[in-house]
């Protein structure tokens, strides 16, 4: 039986750990946990993450919430997809930090207002489809001269960005069309075969699509 836990729901942030953990050829059983039905919210899971979010990792004794945690948790154990050096590391960091606060939540909330808010609001919709906007072409530019995002080598940070370019189609109609440096790198990644054995992952469960009363109270129990 595999040491490993991987607490798992087809969506932007446990995508990235997914990558992960396939980058890393590690073995590790896949626990679904399908939040349209609230199953985020049960003890069991609360007592692996509090905040009742996915993902969330269990290696053996050690329990680790937060997708952009996991990325770091497992890249400084296994020693793969984080420099050694000063230098390499501090971009890494630079770019992986700039992902995990600025273009996910960005992201997230971008897909929220514009796809699952039942009301219309014009202020937040233009608010963070914009920002959305602005991290891509930040990235787009990076990307012009360096084949990823921290420069020579691939990363967490390419890892991290892959879970929501996945997810581009959701806010913009053209997806990463008007980004083509990003487009290119979302291709390249998509293309290996870690990412490939992701979407076999994705293939293996039912999670439920339709997005209903029963839903919005438990992805926004807040709201009830």
């Amino acid at each position: 039986m595999a040491d490993l836990t991987f607490f798992f729901h087809p969506s932007p942030n446990p995508l990235k750990v997914a990558l992960m953990l396939e980058e890393l050829g590690l073995d590790y059983a896949v626990k679904p946990v399908d939040t349209f039905k609230g199953e985020q919210h049960e003890p069991n899971f609360l007592a692996v993450n509090p905040n009742a979010k996915l993902p969330a990792l269990q290696d053996g004794a050690v329990t680790v919430f937060d997708s952009n945690a996991i990325l770091l948790y497992l890249a400084d154990k296994h020693g793969q997809f984080l420099p050694a050096s000063s230098d390499g590391k501090a971009q890494v960091l630079s770019w992986h930090m700039f992902v995990a606060t600025g273009l996910s939540p960005f992201s997230g909330q971008a897909v929220h207002f514009l796809k699952m808010c039942p009301e219309d609001i014009p202020y937040a919709k233009n608010r963070y489809e914009k920002e959305v906007i602005r991290h891509y072409a930040i990235l787009d530019e990076r990307l012009k001269s360096n084949p990823y995002i921290a420069g020579t080598d691939y990363s967490i940070a390419d890892i991290g960005a892959w879970g929501w370019m996945n997810f581009a189609p959701y806010i913009f109609d053209d997806g990463l069309s008007r980004f083509p440096n990003v487009e290119r790198l979302f291709n390249e990644i998509s293309a290996r075969p870690a990412a490939q054995r992701v979407n076999a992952v994705k293939e293996k469960f039912e999670f439920k699509q339709d997005f209903d009363e029963e839903t919005q109270k438990a992805l926004f129990p807040q709201n009830a």
